[in-house]
């Protein structure tokens, strides 16, 4: 224990140098907290974080840099079964650690938040019979983590153990799923614990995906993939059939695509999933689309407008009739800007239906008309029925042949207001991709009062962005003023060490007023549409991106990448 001690001061003393040193602490600042630890008996860091001198994060750092051992983020880190199955979960909390790996000659590898504290690695290497090497992670990001890693962890188990019990031996299963069961009650907590993580990460998607061995799961978090967990393909079976059960779906099926519907209901929060599955050559890949209605992000306030764009959407709003486009690739948060819309053209003196593939949010007050091509009710079916039920405004969710196209067109004609989406990569294509599927120049030019391109681009965390200079040669060829400053992504817990935390809209307003209704009838390629467009003062989606640059919303690295010009 005197040892402990010693050690104890001496690393003390050190790291309080250390954060001198490095501009974290002033001397004054150390003074006062190093005599109060000697009455309070904390920890020199426990100290410094209580009194908002000092992130975690910073001290960890500090620790990584002075003790030379690695530091971990558990947020792109998946410990092995094996590990975890080493270190009882309320062990691993009581001593504020997380197994993850076990490496060559017999080393068990931790991360813990007090690398120091020698009596739990002790106890670690008695119970498990291996010698110690440490890592370090903050004890939020170990606290935060230790439920996903050990629930997720033990369904498995508990899963693996169900399908060798059935079997009557741990072989491997076919791809038609002989000998695993769906309703298998270890099967139905482990696909539980994998839709409540997704929700608890704040996913838009979960890819399940079998490969020869094992099948990976993984999860789109601000629309960047990240590895979750990988279990055995013997368990894919079972697993899939247990989500198609959920979705409605035919589980004797599995030599073509199927599409369903889950509801759900946990941590609170009512989830709307779709799920999808493909056949591979190793078993079905199912994909869950997750829609939470509660943090949806529906409402004009919130889309990331700026004042000018919000000025000219405001503007377009008001027309009695005609067509306005929403467009841009899948998952570029088309539905959520027509839905904000709509959300504000809501009225009790308004008649508004819409025909949707899914519904995605169910909103009040209007009238919500879902497509099912099985039952013949198309989306051009469906349209044909709202113009005989007196609508004010219809939104129609996509564009997808000249039918529906001819019966958008009609409508805005015949005095209403049409709000859809379309897949183009900019505004000015609109138009040219409308007369493409068949539709008459000057009935595109009469009918089209707007289009709006977007992009998702991710935010950067406000915790851990770096203020740094443009290089002059880039900020040049972007057309901006030397010295131009911006932000880059570092990382922290704060964003699961990605930098990025939330996502905004970078959009493309092109108004269609008489000049470019002449363009457009005379057949012209989008380029002199666009530049029109940008002549009349429309700011394309680089130059909209690089305002929320020089703003810090988000990085150059992201704007560069979701832009072509």
């Amino acid at each position: 224990m005197s040892q402990e001690k010693e050690t104890n001061g001496q690393f003390q003393f050190r790291l309080g140098d250390l954060l001198v040193s490095s501009g974290l602490l002033s001397e004054e600042d150390l003074k006062k907290v190093l005599s109060e630890q000697k009455y309070s008996k904390k920890r020199l860091g426990e100290i410094l974080i209580g009194k908002q001198l000092l992130s975690e994060r910073q001290l960890a750092e500090v620790l990584s840099r002075q003790l030379r051992i690695p530091l971990i983020s558990l947020a792109r880190y998946r410990p092995m079964g094996e590990a975890l199955r080493l270190v009882p979960e309320n062990v691993a909390r009581r001593l504020e650690l997380v197994p993850l790996a076990i490496l060559d000659n017999n080393r068990l590898m931790v991360a813990m938040a007090d690398p120091l504290n020698v009596l739990a690695i002790d106890e670690v290497r008695i119970l498990t019979g291996m010698d110690v090497e440490v890592g370090i992670a903050t004890p939020t990001e170990i606290f935060r983590d230790l439920d996903k890693f050990y629930q997720v962890q033990g369904s498995l188990d508990d899963a693996m153990v169900e399908v060798v019990e059935s079997s009557g031996s741990a072989v491997d299963l076919d791809r038609d799923g002989k000998g695993a069961t769906a309703d298998d009650a270890p099967v139905v907590k482990l696909v539980n614990s994998i839709m409540e993580q997704a929700v608890r990460e704040a996913a838009s998607d979960i890819h399940i995906e079998p490969f020869e061995k094992v099948t990976r799961v993984r999860y789109r978090v601000d629309g960047s993939l990240f590895d979750a967990i990988d279990f055995p393909r013997k368990l894919h079976p079972a697993v899939s059939s247990r989500i198609k059960i959920m979705a409605n779906i035919d589980i004797s099926e599995k030599r073509r695509p199927q599409d369903g519907r889950i509801l759900i209901k946990t941590l609170n929060k009512n989830i709307d999933l779709r799920v999808s599955t493909l056949p591979t050559i190793y078993g079905e890949k199912v994909v869950l689309r997750l829609l939470d209605q509660s943090s949806a992000m529906v409402g004009l306030e919130k889309l990331g407008l700026g004042p000018d764009d919000r000025e000219i959407i405001d503007d377009i709003m008001a027309a009695p009739y005609g067509i306005i486009l929403v467009t841009g690739p899948t998952g570029s948060g088309k539905s959520t800007t027509l839905y904000s819309v709509l959300e504000r053209l809501s009225k009790p003196e308004v008649n508004i239906i819409t025909v949707e593939d899914p519904v995605e949010y169910t909103m009040t007050g209007i009238n919500q008309i879902q497509v099912n091509e099985k039952a013949g009710l198309t989306f051009s079916e469906a349209l044909r029925s709202i113009l005989r039920q007196d609508p004010d405004k219809i939104m129609v969710g996509e564009i997808r042949d000249l039918e529906t196209a001819q019966l958008a067109v009609r409508a805005a004609l015949t005095g209403h207001l049409v709000l859809s989406t379309l897949h183009t990569n900019d505004a000015p294509s609109a138009s040219i991709r409308l007369i493409e599927m068949g539709i008459a120049p000057f009935l595109v030019s009469s009918s089209l009062l707007a289009v709006v391109a977007q992009r998702l681009v991710r935010k950067l965390c406000e915790e851990c962005k770096q203020e740094y200079v443009i290089p002059d040669k880039t900020a040049e060829d972007l057309g901006l003023p030397k010295g131009t400053k911006a932000f880059k992504p570092v990382g922290c817990e704060v964003c699961r060490g990605t930098g990025y935390k939330g996502r905004s809209g970078i959009y493309e307003i092109m108004k269609v007023d008489e000049d470019i209704q002449n363009l457009i009838l005379e057949g012209v390629a989008g380029h002199r549409i666009q530049h029109e467009a940008i002549r009349k003062g429309m700011r394309s989606l680089r130059d909209s991106g690089l305002v929320k640059v020089r703003d810090g919303v988000t990085s150059l690295e992201e704007v560069l990448q979701v832009t072509l010009y």
